[in-house]
């Protein structure tokens, strides 16, 4: 018999990374939120690489923290290293990338949970979503306790019906040995929810005491002060390094001669996993050419001698793994603390979703993260911020929230997955951003920061100092536009950059529109009058050096706005649409697209069946046909 254990607005299910940004979320917008863990000791864990960011993956993070999330800030505080990378190529590729703490980073996070106002977590195991007429209702946990809430965010991450596989050894498990769950991947299923089995997969940990240093490169991070948080305000300045060693060809033997022992390859894995994070068997069998492959030795932090193995992803038995391990510079006598291992979980097809993350079958269930097929802390997080701030608006009676493509790379991933869908765990990349240089890490808080303020997620504080930047920004490209130098003014700068003599004066946005010329440059000749920050000058440069290629997208997106402008009505009737190929009928009944825009991104839906659906909306077809 259940116990009515209290009543909320918003309850999450699941404390990773997608977890503790929708309760975080859920709760600053206002709404009671309850957050149930399975661990509380392991809330935001890193079940896989310690490290958070990397392309697209970091411009993800500091797309959270513009709208007020949890993860830009935490990695700040207890990184190991911290890095830019892709310096030497275009802004819209650069992105940060931090060696985390794994430890200090749960701890911190846990703190940051702890200390917010509207937020509850208890540690309890979810059993059963409560639903009446497709509507949530709460939750019971298997101690019988029943929560109430009009809405449920399911944030379980790998958990769902969880299997490591190590060799043949196969049990049930959630990562890191935790219980998996099984009952609620069940429900959904008999809700009509469709599931589909994926994969992926850890290397082995060793004692860093054990590994012979000498033998490989190190990998320092940068001196110069980096952050994810626009709120950073303190640097780590002791880094620890991170070393760089090579698989061989006694290493691919190794592979190959046990080959079919690995659970990948001998039939016991049935999920599909990831394209872009293959395991080392993956990689040895498709890249059968190449003589070696990088393995990075990466801390899991400053107070354990744990390292991770990045590279050796892999589901060989334990023996094979450290026959294989041994082959590799620098790891001949390395100790193995944990074995690598592949999981098989639940994911949820994503094409169930609205944009808002809300499942169309159930009113009010939301669900974010790896469950909904993606991979990567960064994405889970992403996710759980939308889905945190569209739970608390649909139990207050708020604005929801939906990014399109243009606002950032979490509107990318959202449409992907709720329009596209996904046969393989999802990984952003910057080629599926067709707007990526608007969508840069350097300016995710002049794209989102204005939203996450009217949702009450940015504090009054540090919205001012952020109307302070766009106005610095604002003055200094006027001031450089009519600014006039002289050729003998600049002269000197001009050489030192390698470029071409001035003959005549000209106006300093032209100057800097050149190559080889950078703000500093200018700024040597014709400083500013008002203290500008760092940040302020990358922005001028940016947005004076790009404008032309800056006005070409914003042409693009107001196209892509256009198409997204014009709604298709909710009682639309595909069948009824002459012209239409099969598949694309199939798939537009399927996704049920809420505009023209969207639905020219379905998969199967080609340019000739959008120009039909466009023109059938256009003559008011939808209203005859539904008798209205």
């Amino acid at each position: 018999m259940t116990y009515d254990a209290g009543h909320y607005d918003v309850i999450v299910i699941g404390a990773g990374h997608a977890g503790v940004e929708a309760g975080l979320a859920a709760a600053r917008r206002g709404a009671k939120t309850l957050m149930l863990s399975l661990n509380l000791d392991l809330v935001a864990f890193m079940p896989c690489n310690p490290s958070i960011g990397g392309p697209a993956k970091g411009i993800v993070v500091r797309e959270v923290d513009a709208l007020g999330g949890a993860m830009g800030k935490v990695i700040d505080k207890t990184h190991i290293q911290m890095r830019l990378l892709n310096t030497r190529k275009g802004p819209a590729v650069r992105a940060l990338r931090a060696q985390a703490d794994k430890p200090l980073y749960i701890k911190e996070m846990k703190r940051v949970l702890e200390s917010q106002d509207n937020l509850t977590m208890k540690q309890g195991m979810v059993e059963k979503v409560i639903v009446e007429d497709d509507q949530v209702k709460g939750v019971i946990t298997e101690t019988k306790a029943a929560f109430y809430a009009p809405t449920v965010v399911v944030t379980t991450g790998t958990f769902m019906r969880g299997r490591v596989l190590i060799g043949d050894l196969s049990y049930e498990s959630g990562p890191n040995n935790q219980r998996s769950t099984v009952s609620l991947s069940e429900q959904l299923e008999e809700m009509g929810i469709e599931m589909v089995r994926f994969k992926t997969g850890t290397p082995m940990r060793v004692n860093s005491k054990t590994v012979d240093y000498s033998k490989t490169e190190i990998q320092p991070g940068e001196e110069e002060p980096r952050s994810f948080s626009y709120e950073t305000t303190e640097f780590i300045t002791d880094q620890i390094p991170c070393w760089l060693t090579y698989t061989n060809e006694h290493t691919h033997k190794v592979i190959d001669d046990n080959l079919g022992l690995s659970a990948m390859y001998s039939g016991a894995v049935k999920g599909t996993g990831p394209r872009y994070c293959p395991s080392i068997e993956d990689k040895i069998v498709r890249f059968n050419d190449k003589p070696r492959h990088q393995v990075f030795l990466e801390p899991e932090g400053r107070d354990t001698e744990e390292v991770y193995v990045q590279g050796l992803s892999t589901s060989l038995p334990e023996y094979v793994q450290n026959e294989m391990m041994r082959t590799v510079p620098g790891l001949e006598n390395a100790e193995i603390m944990r074995a690598g291992y592949a999981i098989e979980y639940d994911s949820v097809v994503p094409t169930q979703l609205w944009p808002t993350l809300e499942t169309k079958q159930i009113s009010g269930l939301f669900t974010a993260g790896q469950l909904n097929g993606t991979s990567g802390y960064e994405e889970a997080a992403g996710q759980g911020l939308m889905a945190g701030i569209n739970a608390a608006a649909k139990a207050l009676d708020l604005e929801t929230l939906v990014l399109d493509r243009s606002q950032g790379y979490i509107g990318v991933m959202i449409d992907d997955l709720v329009t596209k869908g996904t046969s393989e765990p999802y990984r952003l990349l910057t080629s599926r951003a067709e707007f990526r240089l608007m969508l840069r890490h350097d300016n995710a808080d002049l794209r989102l920061t204005e939203i996450g303020y009217q949702l009450g997620l940015i504090p009054e504080e540090r919205y001012e100092r952020f109307q302070e930047k766009k106005r610095q920004i604002e003055v200094e490209k006027k001031r450089l536009n009519k600014l006039v130098l002289k050729a003998d003014e600049v002269q000197a700068v001009i050489e030192e950059a390698g470029g071409s003599p001035l003959k005549d004066a000209l106006h300093a946005v032209d100057l800097l529109k050149r190559p080889e010329m950078k703000y500093e440059h200018i700024d040597r000749v014709s400083p500013s009058e008002e203290n500008l920050s760092d940040d302020v000058k990358e922005q001028v440069e940016i947005q004076i050096k790009y404008a032309g290629y800056i006005k070409k997208a914003l042409e693009q997106i107001d196209r892509m706005k256009k198409m997204d402008s014009k709604k298709i009505p909710d009682n639309i009737d595909y069948d009824a649409i002459n012209g239409l190929a099969t598949e694309a009928r199939d798939r537009l009944k399927n996704v049920r697209p809420l505009s023209v825009g969207q639905a020219s991104r379905v998969s199967g839906v080609n340019p000739a069946d959008v120009s039909i659906l466009l023109v059938y909306i256009e003559q008011g077809n939808v209203a005859r046909v539904s008798g209205e």
